[in-house]
């Protein structure tokens, strides 16, 4: 390292050179030449096959997580449903992992093939529960973590919920690198890479993609082994798209071809995620429209060249919950089914609990994660700090609540509705992003099949969408 230059712009100059290194996957070899590139041909010979994955999980105790039906809360639901409406709730009990969420499956897939590549530590760049994930994982097979988090605003004041998670990471026996909002994040990533030598173990790579096919396969299975067939709707917290992902492809891997994916994200409309002064000002540090609308319409934001979580490829319906709205159904889910489960998992849950009130009764919906709650990730917790920073706190209509300056929970049950995000709106966004940071005035036929595949619609509507921006086909 002596005598390289390790200046911002220097640093971010060598990011694909230090990312080929940390991961191993030369992303050039599935590059085309134009927009598209060969996303399968990458999930295929740069991950693992499913079987691979399971065996890989269950040497560490992750996976085969139960099926568990919230019949209570079902039957809240159809109080407010319409005559025969009001589907079977369930959740898969993620919270059951060794790190206490779903992100273990990732992690165990990602720090196994670091093991195997002889690489002495991981570096992840995370919020939290992926890091622990990490961290726990690395702990059991001998390797050392560093996690990388935005813990603080500039006052040095941190939200409950992040501490939390970096007090997990600890516990594990990770670095946390503890950093302040702000483009340093990435920065700080990339330079711990290149000094330590050790694997990346990014949220976006095809192994930690793979790593979560496995939830949404087992979850058919479960199904089809306990109520005989597939459920007619799983409902996923959509943040950065790993969790559509992986868990879409799952599904189609299982056979569950009729089952209809449903995004699901907390409206943070309005608060700008690298923003200091909203940094404190949401209540949520994951699963909010903050990631999960950048995140689709822009996947290849992320810290590998190509990101394997391509959520616009899978979800049929993109719902919103309000703040106010998670932390009744979180409260709902502990008095009423007996279960204290953290709040990305239950963002989902909250759009279930709307959905399933337009579904037949003897439909199944199902909620494909949970997470463990601790001190910081408790709503008390998140609440009181709420306030601190000057947040109302009301009861009455959550559709007046104002992300930054209010919280609304429902003051009945019944006022926990359904918000379609327009995909249709996300698609034209996609297309228009990809077109614009290529800055091209024309695409290749392979372009056009890729950008329909891409946004799961078909050429005529990427046609259409470039026609608006003076884009033609070659």
């Amino acid at each position: 390292m002596t005598g390289r230059d390790m200046s911002y712009a220097a640093v971010m100059g060598r990011k694909n050179e230090i990312m080929k290194k940390a991961i191993g996957i030369d992303y050039q070899t599935f590059e085309s030449g134009g927009l598209a590139f060969d996303y399968e041909r990458m999930m295929r010979e740069a991950s693992y096959s499913l079987e691979e994955i399971q065996q890989i999980q269950y040497s560490t105790g992750v996976g085969n997580t139960p099926i568990l039906e919230l019949a209570n809360l079902t039957a809240l639901a159809r109080k407010f449903a319409p005559a025969g409406k009001g589907a079977r709730i369930f959740i898969k009990d993620e919270a059951c992992n060794p790190s206490g969420s779903f992100k273990a499956r990732r992690a165990a897939n990602a720090v196994y093939h670091a093991k195997k590549h002889g690489y002495k530590g991981v570096v992840t760049a995370t919020s939290g529960n992926y890091g622990a994930a990490v961290a726990s994982q690395c702990a059991m097979r001998g390797l050392k973590c560093i996690v990388v988090q935005e813990c603080y605003d500039s006052r040095m004041i941190g939200q409950p919920e992040i501490l939390e998670k970096q007090r997990a990471c600890e516990a594990y026996g990770a670095e946390v690198v503890q950093l302040t909002v702000g483009p340093e994040l990435f920065y700080t990533f990339l330079s711990l890479l290149e000094e330590t030598g050790y694997f990346n173990a990014s949220l976006y790579t095809p192994f930690g993609i793979a790593g979560v096919e496995t939830l949404g396969y087992e979850l058919v299975t479960q199904f089809r082994e306990k109520l005989g067939r597939a459920p007619e709707k799983v409902v996923i917290t959509h943040a950065g798209g790993g969790n559509v992902t992986g868990t879409a492809r799952g599904l189609l891997k299982a056979g569950a071809t009729g089952t209809e994916v449903v995004g699901a994200s907390v409206d943070l409309s309005g608060l700008h995620m690298a923003s200091d002064k909203d940094f404190n000002r949401k209540s949520f540090t994951t699963g909010h429209t903050g990631f999960g609308i950048p995140f689709a319409t822009w996947p290849d934001r992320a810290d590998v060249p190509r990101n394997a979580a391509r959520p616009l490829r899978y979800l049929d319906r993109y719902l919103l919950v309000k703040q106010g709205e998670v932390f009744y159904i979180t409260e709902a889910l502990a008095v009423l089914e007996g279960l204290e489960r953290g709040p990305a998992g239950n963002t989902s849950l909250t759009a279930a609990f709307a959905l399933a009130q337009t579904m037949d009764r003897d439909h199944f919906i199902v909620v494909q994660e949970t997470e463990y709650t601790g001190a910081g990730k408790h709503p008390l917790p998140q609440i009181s700090f709420a306030k601190q920073n000057g947040i109302e706190i009301l009861f009455g209509d959550p559709d007046t609540e104002v992300p930054g300056k209010n919280i609304v929970f429902p003051d009945s049950p019944e006022r926990i509705r359904l918000r379609d995000f327009d995909l249709a709106k996300a698609r034209t966004s996609y297309i228009r992003n990809s077109v614009t940071q290529a800055k091209r005035e024309s695409i290749s036929k392979e372009d056009l099949a890729f950008l329909a595949a891409e946004t799961k619609s078909d050429e005529n509507f990427v046609l259409g969408v470039l026609k608006e921006l003076n884009v033609s086909v070659k």
